[in-house]
Formats: C-alpha cells, structure tokens, sequence
C-alpha cells in the first residue's frame, strides 16, 4: 500500500477491512506529518489544523501558487496570479471540515458590465488520491512518476475564464488535498457545500478583486456538473448570502443508480471503488452491506483506488465488473436491487429534487453512455417541471463505440458555448429556457 499520513493509513485500512473507514475528525490532523501519496510528496499546507473557524467559506490558511502555464506581461503575469486556499465547509454529517483550492486573479480585464465576477470551478472527476487535487493540477498539469498518473485537464476551462476577465476559484471538494480523510467523491451534499462555501472564501480573500457585489457563477462537467447541480438546488437553504448568476452543470451524474450501470465495465470503472469508499465514510448503515458482499479481490481494489488518480484507475482497472469484487458475483447494480438501504441511500443522492436558484444551462452529449444522457436529460425535466429556467442542451456528437470519448467529447466540444452562456449571465444579460420544448429535444 503507497505511503500515506499514519491517520488517513489508518482509514484506508479499514476501508479495505470493512469496505468502510470512519470519517476522521479535522482535529485529528498533525500539521507536521510528512504527507505521501503515491510517491507524491504532499504540501504540508494540505495538512488541516487542529481546530477549524465556526463560519462556513472562513479562510484556513492561504499561500501563493505557482500556475505552472504562465507568461510575464506588463500588466501582470498571464493569466493570473493564483493563491491556494484552504477553508472551513460543512460536511454530509453536519461536522466541519477542512477544504482546499485555489482562486486566480485574472490579468485581463472584465469587460462585461458590472464588477468583475467569480466563477467557481467544480472539477470533473480527479480520483481520491489527495495528489489528484485540482490546485495541486494547475501547478503540475501532468504528474507521471511510475506510481500515478494524474493530469489537470481542468485548467483549460479556467485558462478559458480567466481570459475573459472572470475571477475563478477552484474547489478541490471534501477530502481531495486536504489529507484528514478521503475524498467523499459524488456525495451531493458534500459537493455543493464545498462549491458554495469557496465563493465566500474568495470573497474575503485580501488580495482578491472580487466582493459581494460580484455577481457569481458556477461551471462543471461529470462529477463537477453534479457538483454545480447540487449547489443551484442547496444554495437557498445553505448559502443565502451566495447569489447565483447562473450555472452550468454538464453531463451530470444525478441518478447514481443508472450512473453504477454506465460505469460498471467501462473505460471507468474504478470509479466504483471512489463512490464505495467515499459513500461507506460518510454512512456507517453501509458498512454490515459491504461485509456481506465484499470478496478480498474487491477489498484490495478498494485500498488501491483510495489513493488513486484517474489515469492510475484507467491503467489498472478499465473494463472491470464490479461482480469480481462481490462474494455473490453479483454486479453492484443487482446488489442495490437487493438491499432496500442501499436504494434509500442512492435515493438521497438524487439530483433533481428542488427547484436551482437562478438560470442553469445543463448539457450532455446524446451517446454520453458513461454518466448516461437520459438521467441528465431527466434532471433537466424534473427542474423544468419545478419552475426552474432552465436551458438544456443536448451535444449532437457520433458514437465513437467508447464510453470515455462519448463523456469526454463534449466536455470539449460544448465548452467554448458553455463559457459564453455563463459570462451572459455574469454580465447581467436575461436567460431564455428552452423547458416548453424539452419534451421534443433528444
């Protein structure tokens, strides 16, 4: 097993032991342990302290970031100076917790009308080695060192943002850096707070240009899509002081149960094991399930992925079905059919629910068969149906006859269209819905 803190040692353990570790408390973290993760030394800026603010988006601690694609201009290094962050947030549990990220001042001017505006940057998925971080990315893009692979594919779209003049924060989500616990992955509520409690990070940031005043949008795609989706849904209830001027939520994973089928044998499929280890951290009723089913094949593939990256589950775990890792030889799918608290808890997950706060653009390409285009499409319809104003927006791309290219080829194709929607909002223009004319869109 990689080296990791002898805390997180410890859960990743019993994660493999129990298909389960128990969430560590932030007041565990030593902020002199020397953190390795995969042959990745760890900053030990990502080390939580003791105790955490009371506030939800209150600063931690900041340092300077260096972006590692930068260009010297007279009027300031291209295209922004970047500040890593760490703030406190709010967990599933109702616990705090400790989050890190970075915000990046632009060089280039806003040239819409108002304030400069923030937007955040929900990452699509990273992994759960904490050396997956996005902060981590924009300093080392690609991290190939015979133990992992990781790659910061999200710094194009905030490459794109900071360009137009837009302020972007970049959220790493709970457990993903911050080395306390593991990364809770596609947990709904985890998600949106993180997102929401970064705005008012950057918000008190002393060098940050942006304020109140700045009108504030949200951007994902995968697992950052489900990120955004869920805040545009908690955002009146957890973060009434964070406006939202629109978001964007592509391909996003709001049906787990249907995304379990998508993933299970794909290109993909290690991200089970993310799912399963974040889901079994944050509910203990879990744990007796994972015991019942969980052979020493799935054990240990739990164990590995809990410190791996997304080209690590690519290179070790493409096309593997998750009834290899069950006692039964059941798929996971047929094992949720099976047991009524698992569909209880994915139920709860769900996507869709409550109406989002202000305008969302949601987009997912018509073959996306990895986070299946029909959840997304009936995410978009469930907000319709809600009163939501809401644009969605199928991407018309062919079959490729690969799940990773049909998920990741709209990510790329759609992005330039989604950056323009957003900075509209962002520049106080009036969102349109397409919602009347959703029954007859793909």
């Amino acid at each position: 097993m990689p080296a990791r803190p002898t805390l997180l040692a410890a859960a990743t353990a019993a994660v493999a032991l129990a298909l389960g570790a128990q969430t560590v408390p932030a007041a565990a973290a030593d902020a002199s342990a020397s953190v390795i993760s995969r042959g990745v030394r760890i900053p030990e800026f990502y080390n939580p302290p003791s105790t955490l603010p009371g506030a939800d988006g209150t600063l931690v601690r900041t340092e300077p970031l260096r972006l590692a694609l930068s260009l010297p201009s007279l009027g300031g290094p291209l295209p922004g100076r970047a500040t890593r962050l760490m703030y406190k947030s709010t967990d599933a549990g109702g616990g705090p917790v400790a989050v890190t990220g970075a915000y990046i001042e632009p060089t280039a001017q806003w040239r819409g009308d108002g304030p400069r505006p923030l937007v955040v940057v929900a990452p699509g998925t990273m992994g759960q080695g904490d050396q997956c971080a996005a902060s981590m990315g924009l300093e080392h893009p690609l991290r190939l060192n015979g133990e992992t692979v990781s790659v910061g594919y999200e710094d194009l779209s905030v490459y794109r943002l900071l360009a137009r003049g837009v302020a972007v924060v970049v959220t790493d989500y709970v457990g993903l850096g911050a080395t306390d616990r593991l990364h809770t992955y596609v947990n709904r509520v985890d998600g949106a707070h993180a997102v929401l409690d970064a705005v008012r990070a950057a918000r008190s940031l002393e060098s940050a240009s942006v304020t109140e005043d700045s009108p504030v949008g949200l951007f994902g795609y995968s697992q950052g899509g489900g990120a955004t989706a869920a805040a545009a849904e908690l955002q009146p209830s957890y973060a009434p002081d964070v406006e939202l001027a629109g978001t964007y939520s592509g391909a996003p994973p709001a049906d787990l149960t249907e995304v379990t089928e998508g993933i299970d044998g794909s290109d993909l499929a290690g991200a089970l094991g993310w799912s399963l280890n974040g889901f079994l951290q944050t509910e203990p009723a879990l744990r007796p399930i994972a015991d019942r089913y969980l052979n020493p094949a799935g054990r240990k593939a739990l164990e590995d992925l809990s410190t791996a990256c997304v080209g690590d589950a690519l290179f070790g775990y493409a096309y593997r079905r998750s009834s290899s890792w069950t006692t039964t030889g059941q798929s996971l799918g047929e094992i949720i059919e099976a047991e009524p608290v698992l569909q209880a808890f994915l139920a709860k997950q769900r996507i869709g629910t409550l109406k989002p706060a202000g305008p969302v653009r949601v987009a997912t390409g018509v073959n996306d068969d990895l986070v299946p285009h029909g959840q997304a499409r009936r995410m978009a319809a469930d907000w319709c149906a809600l009163g939501g104003k809401v644009s969605y927006d199928p991407v018309l791309l062919p079959s490729v006859g690969n799940s990773l290219l049909n998920h990741f080829g709209p990510l790329l194709s759609d992005q330039g269209d989604a950056i323009s929607w957003l900075t509209d909002r962002l520049s106080g223009e009036p969102a349109g819905s397409n919602c009347r004319a959703l029954p007859l869109l793909p």
